[in-house]
């Protein structure tokens, strides 16, 4: 099986193209709520699950000795060295209220997913349905974006001051989290020029790449909600990290370009420590 990261984004924007038409089309058949995982508020979706078993079942047939690692099914261990990561629909809850702001992200990644620090993903591709963008990246190959039938377009972060910066973020389901998260943010509000929350990390971090918005930071992120949108960020010229620079884990991601990111973590890191630890049940 060929295991160059341009051959594997190839894999990773047919599948995310496949996969998205099917949650379009279940999306305007109708959705209802089909279970709750970590809270009453975490929910999933039949099509979350269909469209899991439609991105799994391809990768089973074509590329048979990778592993995988998703949202909504158990993970699969494989020999090839390489293990796909999928959110089937990052920003379920944009999905079920209709909010055009959900995608399917599909990343190619070396290394263990569920070990943070000893993974990085090599491809990667994020998919919006509803209004035919795709973002895509491979190591060392430039991220893009590209929307309908339109010619890909190369993305490139630019600096600018922090704050003069457009910072997206998002907040988890358990209410405690919560509670920390926007106390965290108070921290963090007058130092930039506005906060956004759009509901999809994997679409944020994108946008940072495209410069819709110029920072992004988030606590919680699974390695489904970020590997595609982390490869995306980096091969724009984001520096993507936790709060200590290593590899960016569920304590916290940030992306920015290199300047703003080291005054965004400075600005995090510091109000993590007047915040203090989440509390947790």
């Amino acid at each position: 099986m060929d295991a160059a990261p341009s051959s594997l984004l190839a894999h990773a924007l047919d599948l995310g193209r496949e996969a998205g038409a099917l949650a379009l089309r279940r999306r305007r058949e109708g959705v209802a709520v089909a279970a709750t995982k970590s809270t009453a508020v975490d929910i999933v979706t039949a099509a979350d699950q269909e469209v899991e078993a439609l991105i799994r079942g391809r990768l089973a047939a074509e590329r048979p000795r990778d592993g995988f690692h998703g949202e909504e099914s158990d993970a699969a261990e494989g020999d090839s060295g390489i293990t796909w990561v999928v959110d089937p629909i990052d920003g379920t809850v944009n999905y079920l209220y209709e909010i055009p702001a959900y995608s399917v992200s599909v990343a190619a990644v070396v290394g263990d997913p569920r070990t943070d620090g000893v993974w990085q993903p090599v491809a990667g591709a994020v998919v919006n349905p509803v209004t035919a963008e795709r973002y895509s990246a491979w190591l060392g190959g430039g991220a893009w974006r590209s929307v309908g039938d339109a010619e890909p377009q190369r993305l490139q972060v630019a600096e600018t001051s922090l704050a003069q910066a457009l910072c997206g973020t998002g907040f988890g389901y358990d209410a405690d989290r919560r509670a920390w998260q926007a106390a965290v943010l108070t921290h963090v509000l007058p130092q930039v020029r506005d906060i956004r929350r759009f509901g999809s990390a994997a679409l944020d971090l994108c946008r940072v790449a495209e410069g819709s918005l110029d920072v992004y930071y988030e606590r919680g992120l699974n390695p489904w909600d970020m590997a595609a949108g982390w490869l995306v960020a980096a091969e724009a010229g984001a520096t993507v990290s936790d709060l200590l620079d290593g590899p960016p884990r569920a304590e916290m991601t940030i992306a920015a370009p290199p300047a703003l990111h080291a005054a965004l973590r400075a600005v995090l890191r510091d109000a993590v420590e007047q915040v203090g630890p989440e509390r947790v049940r």
